[in-house]
């Protein structure tokens, strides 16, 4: 009887053990779970408030150096302008391109202000970034320069055209059949006016890669025509007269002196090729060669020089029927022929011999158009280079 019931005490604390500690078990863990969480937040933040503290004695101890780089790059960008504008001075004695003088002073400033920049990042302690920053400069050029190839292609033949400055503003030119006058040159373009008063803008590397023709360097400009006399007709006799009305205007210039030569034989006329100069900055060649061609014709006509128009061929199918005519009297025909040589001139002829340089307006017309020129806009905006 007492093994019995000393069996079932100990059958009774085992149980309420049991009971106790699943009771209590999970509280006491979830009690040092709490308190290890705890413990890694204050290490955390400890270990947090440290690099805090590290870093403001860095920061401290850099702080020096980092006020001298910052002082140095302030001086740098203070002392960029006058610096390249003093460095730029020599150049003016070599090209007095505005252009050339602008891009070397800019890139100067430039190059003085990375300086000062590169510098304070390395007071800083910021080699490997200074470097990267340089580096970086050089790959972005590149990567710019082919994505812009045409702007900074233009670019440059704007700054070697500044250089060499093949024509002047107010030239007249012709690039690419484009004849004009020189309005404005800008770093992308130059625009010239036509003699019909339109603007046209050619891009710098066009012009720079083309021929040029400069019609205003030399002011004497050669001018010529083409006028055909009959075979019946004396060439020597028509070529003096043509030569004497050239030396009789005042327009033409007598050194170099004009010419009047046999240029093709055509197949009802022989060809003369009439040379002259005249002074193009005074003369427009276009007006003189009218009246020269007017002045010639009418000496032609007076002199009984024949100018028939192109042969042409005829066919008749049926045939012409020829019918023999009486003999003329000789007599009668000498007095025609006496009567033809000493026929007055026509009002018409005797008006247009008599017309010469002192009644044509034979000025240029490059004035009027400069003129015009000044008194367009602008269509493109930008500062003239040359």
């Amino acid at each position: 009887m007492q093994t019995h019931t000393r069996a079932s005490q100990i059958s009774a604390s085992l149980l309420f053990a049991i009971i106790w500690y699943a009771i209590f078990m999970p509280i006491a863990s979830a009690q040092d779970q709490a308190a290890s969480s705890h413990n890694a937040i204050s290490t955390q933040t400890l270990d947090m408030w440290a690099d805090v503290i590290n870093l403001w004695q860095q920061f401290v101890l850099a702080l020096p150096m980092l006020l001298l780089g910052l002082v140095f790059l302030v001086l740098c960008y203070l002392l960029a302008k006058p610096v390249s504008s003093l460095l730029v001075r020599p150049i003016g004695y070599l090209s007095q391109s505005q252009l050339i003088k602008l891009v070397t002073r800019r890139t100067i400033s430039l190059l003085i202000i990375l300086l000062g920049l590169y510098v304070f990042l390395r007071f800083a302690g910021l080699s490997e970034f200074a470097i990267a920053i340089v580096s970086g400069t050089g790959v972005m050029g590149l990567i710019l320069g082919f994505a812009f190839r045409d702007i900074a292609e233009n670019f440059i033949s704007s700054l070697l055209l500044s250089v060499q400055k093949p024509f002047k503003i107010d030239d007249v030119i012709e690039v690419q059949g484009q004849l004009g006058i020189v309005k404005q040159v800008t770093a992308r373009a130059t625009t010239l006016v036509d003699f019909d008063g339109n603007h046209i803008q050619i891009p710098n590397a066009t012009i720079y890669k083309n021929i040029i023709r400069n019609l205003t360097a030399n002011p004497k400009m050669r001018g010529k025509f083409i006028i055909g006399i009959g075979y019946d007709s004396s060439i020597l006799e028509a070529q003096q007269l043509a030569t004497k009305v050239l030396a009789a205007q005042s327009t033409i210039l007598q050194d170099p002196e004009p010419q009047v030569l046999v240029d093709t034989l055509g197949s009802s006329t022989v060809n003369l090729q009439v040379y002259f100069w005249i002074d193009a900055q005074q003369y427009s060649l276009l007006k003189v060669s009218s009246m020269l061609m007017r002045l010639i014709m009418r000496e032609f006509e007076k002199n009984n020089i024949s100018m028939p128009d192109d042969a042409r061929e005829i066919i008749f199918p049926q045939g012409v029927p020829v019918h023999q005519m009486a003999e003329p009297d000789e007599h009668k025909a000498a007095q025609l022929n006496e009567n033809a040589e000493n026929k007055p001139l026509s009002p018409a002829i005797e008006h247009d011999m008599q017309a010469s340089e002192h009644v044509d307006d034979l000025s240029s017309d490059t004035h009027d158009i400069r003129q015009q020129a000044k008194q367009a806009r602008d269509p493109e905006q930008g500062q003239n280079i040359l």
